[in-house]
């Protein structure tokens, strides 16, 4: 063979590229050329120059280094085609990143600069706490203890934070599959669930997180005002006065915020900070003992009798209600998601995310259960805060707790005019502090970092949800600016709607409008998490545990119910402005020929039509199979297989083929129904198909081009090995792998699946026996049917096929049977670099989060196989060798040059090192997988007209040969099926 590139063209993939072994009689280091054209590439592949390669980043990663080219995968064309058949220039599935640059441009001599990373701390817990201890903490949860009582605020907070931690749960699940990009809320859940509640929901969390922001600036305005008050000091009156406090500050978070996340981090790390501070003087402070200006307000430090008093509910005023206290106090607990918000700005979200939004939410709970607790024990509900207001001093009856200690404050309880107390005064933790400044450090520290998170929540939501042009005329906000894309705009247009939620100047009035607002977001995110649980797709897969789908769900209906229990009408509203969800639920297994089963066939039929309009995606790949089963209860264990991976969540389709052209009853529909039941009673979800064709190969072609509905089509060619081939006529050895050439050339996956003791149990049937009949009634026991234990399931990834090599074993392991086996992926390598290149498969399979931890580099995969092996391949192709032919040559007879099975010496030659290497890789399993469960292997790959169907069948046998486990030949169609990414 001439020296050439693989596709008859020189191009940047490879050059000198020839699939010819050195001649025989040449010392060993010459035939394991290790300076040959794979080797330099790969070092995986040394003993032959090869287009076909090894596992690689680049193949999965869509970022570039800089700096270094980007590789690529050559293309199921490049692979397999016979370039003299097809002189089309080769396409390239993945363009590197040589080709996106003009020769003429200058390279940039340094790497672009990278824009500020925050770690789990910095960039999640510390915002996401300081977003939860918001105004609510210092100003209301005072309050709302004295109305509901210790017991109550208690259940109030716990159910704010089993929500809360159901959600950060959810969230953390959904964050993990995948590489996570800027959105926050809105990407975690549009990729998860879609466009339609993603884009709804984006909307209304950029909107509930405005409104936060005016929520915490009022807060903080109101202290203001109240220390302003303290001094006899007032603008215009005490609404207004919190007004323009409110705008004032707001405006002064707004250039912070614009000012870029560095300075915003600085200024939230700078507030934690004093919000620590401020809990220490508040927790010395209930232990001092009290002065008699502070029990005059109500304070007496630590009191039994206190905290019995105020353990039970004391319900006052219009909100004097349960869920009335739930619906002002549950806005403090959703600052849950400020970390996830600016996912695009953490360093490693997948482990940020979980980490510090799940501690952030312990952290914060612990906080609210102590201060209702402690505040609770040391604080009166009413005390009118006149020092004269003793029992000695004043007479007649005395009411309350206070008299225990001496302090009579009957005339303003009975008035209803005290002043102090926790129900009446709101800077309670100030009059209990240790220093009360502090605390007022601690409220501004609280409201200013709250407000600031949500301010830059906000903008960074709703500038993903402008890039993705989901609503028409809002694109303009999504420009960003500087290295961080900062969303300028969107920042403008958060301002206005906070200014206007301001103007209200009431906190009670703002907290319980954004309570649905964020319930909803809250009850949205869990659905998505158990939607994508429940629908079993492939593309799930994330690498955080800890959650529970049937949690995910009852933490979306809780949020639905409270959402209803606290305001109907602004929850409807919320829903509205969301997303309907219809849910239709029927009674199979009977046949009235009702509406209900005219219904569903126009709903499935509506569905098929508008997959149409969807385009294709990485993460929802799945398997979808043509199984070449013949009549399904020929093949049990093919079908069974198959069925293992498959059911439930992706499609298969069992096909046969009659032979011998079309005739009267060839397509019997009482045969086919005799199979649908045989399937459905043996729980196996799949079609059957039948065609008519002259011979097998025909016939799969038709299957091939033509099975399938839109986009319910396979996209992998499933098939039994062909055990008798050395028996059967060349002939069929030419149709059966012209099949797996039919298979590559429509861009299909393949795979084979043989077993020790054959496939087809028609044989044990007898002569007279009709065995379909037969075997239709029967339900036969496979070894797929049974648990298979601790065992092991050896994967063989020695070619980057996109994928579907390591996609399999993981489908397998999500089922019961399979469950508890150990997968183990070999790959080939070298000996002086075993350990860097083990490191190297392992970061690249942990990126897919498959949960694959055994990965063993096989240096001796490239040696020389044993001579008595080598021998035993050369009987199996003898009876198909041609000594004196030379296909290409002038010398060839006219009698056997059609003969394409045949193998001529010079085939041989150029493909000695291919077949010795199949060779040496059946020894290698021998070694390493005897016991395995299952043993799953690359497929080789020849070319159409190049290598012989004989030559290739022997490949095929020689790799599987002599094995007890199942073999499993897999070869996807060097397209992805994997992603390491979040969208």
């Amino acid at each position: 063979a001439s020296k050439q590139s693989t596709c008859g063209y020189v191009c940047r993939i490879c050059t000198n590229y020839t699939e010819k072994a050195p001649p025989l009689g040449l010392p060993d280091q010459f035939l394991y050329d290790t300076d040959s054209v794979a080797s330099r590439s790969s070092g995986v592949f040394s003993g032959y120059d090869t287009l076909d390669t090894p596992p690689s980043y680049d193949f999965y990663s869509n970022t570039e280094i800089f700096g270094r080219a980007k590789k690529s995968r050559p293309s199921l064309f490049q692979l397999h085609s016979n370039p003299q058949d097809d002189p089309s220039p080769p396409p390239l599935y993945e363009e590197s990143s040589v080709d996106k640059q003009s020769p003429d441009e200058d390279e940039p001599t340094e790497p672009p600069p990278e824009p500020a990373r925050f770690g789990w701390a910095q960039g999640v817990m510390i915002r996401c706490m300081l977003n939860i201890w918001g105004v609510i903490l210092y100003l209301r949860l005072p309050w709302i203890t004295a109305q509901a009582g210790i017991g109550l605020t208690w259940i109030i907070i716990l159910v704010s934070s089993s929500i809360t931690g159901i959600t950060g749960l959810s969230t953390s699940a959904i964050a993990t599959n995948g590489k996570v990009k800027g959105g926050g809320t809105y990407f975690l859940i549009s990729r998860s669930l879609g466009p339609e509640l993603g884009g709804s929901i984006g909307l209304i969390f950029a909107f509930a997180n405005a409104v936060a922001v005016a929520m915490h600036t009022v807060g903080f305005a109101e202290t203001v005002q109240a220390l302003m008050q303290e001094r006899d000091v007032s603008m215009v009156d005490k609404l207004n006065d919190i007004r323009i406090i409110g705008v004032i500050t707001v405006t002064c978070l707004l250039a912070i915020s614009m000012a870029g996340m560095e300075w915003e981090s600085k200024a939230q790390v700078l507030f934690f900070f004093v919000i620590m501070v401020s809990f220490a003087s508040y927790i010395v402070g209930t232990i001092i003992p009290a002065t008699p200006e502070k029990q005059a307000k109500g304070f007496f430090s630590y009191r039994a009798d206190i905290f019995a008093e105020n353990f039970v509910p004391g319900w006052r005023g219009l909100e004097g209600s349960f869920f009335g206290m739930f619906s002002i106090f549950f806005p403090s607990a959703t600052g849950i998601l400020a970390g996830a918000n600016i996912s695009g700005d953490l360093k490693d979200p997948n482990v940020a995310i979980p980490r510090g939004t799940m501690l952030a939410i312990f952290w914060t709970t612990i906080s609210y259960l102590i201060i209702s607790a402690t505040i609770g024990s040391c604080v009166l509900r009413d005390a009118s805060g006149y020092i004269n207001d003793t029992v000695s001093s004043l007479s007649g009856e005395c009411l309350g707790v206070g008299c225990n200690y001496g302090w009579n404050f009957t005339e303003c309880m009975t008035n209803k005019t005290c002043p102090f107390g926790l129900s009446n005064y709101y800077q309670s933790m100030s009059l209990v502090s240790a220093f009360a400044p502090l605390i007022s450090a601690g409220i501004f520290g609280a409201t200013l970092s709250s407000a600031l998170a949500c301010l830059v929540s906000a903008p960074k939501v709703f500038q993903c949800l402008c890039k993705d042009k989901l609503y028409p005329g809002i694109g303009f906000f999504g420009k960003g600016y500087g290295k961080n894309n900062e969303p300028l705009r969107s920042y403008l247009l958060a301002y206005i709607i906070a200014i206007c939620f301001i103007l209200i100047a009431e906190l009670n009035t703002i907290a319980p409008i954004i309570s649905n607002f964020f319930l909803c977001s809250y009850a949205l995110i869990n659905f998505s998490c158990f939607h994508a649980s429940i629908t079993n797709s492939p593309g799930w897969r994330p690498t955080f545990r800890f959650y529970s789908k049937w949690l995910s769900l009852l933490g979306a209906v809780v949020s639905v119910i409270i959402m209803f229990l606290l305001t109907w009408w602004a929850a409807l509203i919320a829903i509205a402005c969301g997303h309907d969800i219809v849910c239709v639920l029927y009674i199979s297994d009977v046949n009235w020929g009702s509406s209900m089963q005219a219904s569903s066939y126009n709903m499935a039929l509506s569905q098929c039509v508008g997959l149409n309009q969807v385009e294709d995606h990485i993460k929802n790949y799945r398997p979808q199979c043509l199984v070449l089963s013949g009549p399904p209860c020929m093949r049990p264990s093919l079908v069974d297989f198959i069925s293992t991976f498959t059911k439930n969540h992706s499609l298969m389709i069992c096909a046969n083929v009659i032979t011998g052209g079309p005739s009267p009853g060839s397509v019997d529909s009482a045969k086919i129904s005799t199979h649908l039941k045989w399937l459905d009673k043996r729980r196996i979800k799949s079609f059957y198909h039948t065609v008519v064709a002259d011979d097998l190969h025909v016939g799969v072609q038709m299957l091939l081009q033509s099975t399938g509905l839109g986009r319910m089509k396979p996209n992998v060619l499933v098939m039994g090995f062909k055990k008798n081939w050395r028996k059967a006529q060349p002939n069929n050895i030419e149709n059966y792998i012209g099949i797996l050439h039919d298979a590559f050339d429509l861009q299909y996956g393949a795979c084979v699946l043989r077993m020790k003791e054959g496939l087809d149990i028609s044989r044990t049937m007898q002569a007279h026996v009709d065995p379909e009949e037969l075997m239709a009634t029967s339900q036969p026991t496979t070894v797929f049917q049974t648990r298979q234990g601790k065992k092991t399931i050896d994967v063989y990834w020695l070619s980057d096929d996109g994928g579907l090599t390591l996609l399999l074993p993981y489908l397998l392991t999500r089922k019961k049977r399979w469950g508890r086996c150990k997968v183990r992926v070999f790959v080939g390598g070298e000996a002086q670099k075993v350990e860097d290149q083990k490191q190297e498969l392992k970061a690249l399979i942990s990126r897919f989060r498959l949960g694959f931890q055994d990965v063993q580099v096989l240096p001796d995969i490239n040696g020389k196989p044993q001579s008595e092996h080598i021998k035993r391949f050369e009987d199996l192709i003898a009876p198909y060798r041609v000594s004196s032919v030379q296909k290409d040559g002038q010398e060839a007879d006219e009698t056997t040059k059609d003969f394409s099975w045949m193998v001529s010496d010079e085939e041989m030659e150029t493909f000695r090192a291919k077949s010795l290497r199949q060779i040496r890789l059946n020894e290698v399993i021998q070694d390493y997988s005897r016991d395995a469960a299952l043993i799953i292997v690359t497929m080789p790959v020849g070319r159409r007209g190049a290598c012989p169907s004989s030559l290739y069948m022997a490949w095929l046998e020689i790799v599987s040969r002599d094995l007890r486990p199942p073999v499993l030949l897999v070869r996807g169609n060097q397209e992805n099926v994997l992603t390491m990414y979040c969208q």
